[in-house]
């Protein structure tokens, strides 16, 4: 019982101090954090990869206006 009220103690102080510390230093800026990673780290593939399908859903639906393509209410009230 004292060893889980010492776990919970010290994870509550640990997150106090890490919540001071950020509110000092301007919060938390995940894209530097990224930019600093290596080359081949997963999390930077990852944050390119989110990157590039956000880029190719926005060239896509401008496609789509660009083309007028009917959506799926319009389809059902022209018939």
């Amino acid at each position: 019982m004292g060893l889980n009220r010492l776990l919970v103690g010290g994870a509550v102080v640990g997150l106090v101090v890490v919540r001071r510390w950020l509110a000092r230093s301007g919060g938390f800026d995940f894209e530097k954090v990224i930019e600093r990673m290596p080359e081949n780290a997963p999390p930077k593939w990852m944050f390119r990869n989110i990157s590039a399908i956000r880029t190719n859903t926005e060239r896509i639906l401008n496609l789509m206006d660009a083309e007028h393509l009917p959506t799926s209410r319009e389809v059902q009230t022209a018939a």
